[in-house]
């Protein structure tokens, strides 16, 4: 049986295995609370925030993520490509994201505000429209990647190859560019 929440603020919470299993939350607030250790079956979050949680290595493979703000929260290891991929809407600000997968999932127009995306997989991702504000996209993964219309011009670090990811009109600032030239071995000053 699928228990329903609606405009619920919850704080300071350390969730267990299966505490949110078979719940679906729906304009709720999460506030502080620790999902490290979740292995998420069948739950929903919509339109629902989350500030400063952790979802380290969380499993989430049974989620549906519509409307999802994420501020200010330790999301490493996580693997979002086995979401329920209907009406997945995240917007991610202040979070870090490392080593977290995105493999094949349409994510357009979602925006990272000050992420740390270090070592993040995009493989195959949709792209469009991104916006990546001022984030470390350290060794993170674009190949076969459609990037087009996405905004990189205040992010670093990134390397992108522009044969293996489809670019058109996406925007990149000058520091930006030995991260697409990195391939031809050109020097930038």
């Amino acid at each position: 049986m699928l228990l329903y929440f609606l405009d619920t603020n919850y704080e300071n919470i350390i969730y267990n295995v299966e505490d949110v299993n078979f719940k679906e939350f729906e304009c709720c607030t999460f506030t502080n609370c620790n999902f490290s250790t979740c292995n998420f079956i069948a739950v929903t979050f919509i339109d629902c925030i989350f500030n400063s949680c952790i979802f380290s290595n969380a499993k989430i493979n049974h989620v549906a993520l519509r409307t999802v703000t994420f501020n200010d929260c330790e999301i490493k290891e996580v693997n979002f490509a086995m979401c329920n991929k209907l009406i997945f809407e995240v917007h991610f600000n202040n979070c870090v994201l490392d080593f977290s997968k995105f493999y094949t999932l349409k994510i357009k127009g979602t925006p990272f505000i000050n992420c740390s995306l270090i070592a993040v997989d995009f493989m195959a991702t949709d792209l469009t429209e991104v916006i990546f504000e001022n984030c470390d996209l350290y060794r993170a993964e674009f190949a076969k990647a459609i990037a087009n219309k996405a905004n990189f011009k205040t992010s670093h670090n990134y390397t992108i190859d522009p044969i293996k990811t489809k670019l058109k009109k996406a925007i990149f600032g000058i520091e930006g560019l030995r991260g697409l030239l990195f391939k031809h071995d050109i020097v930038v000053q």
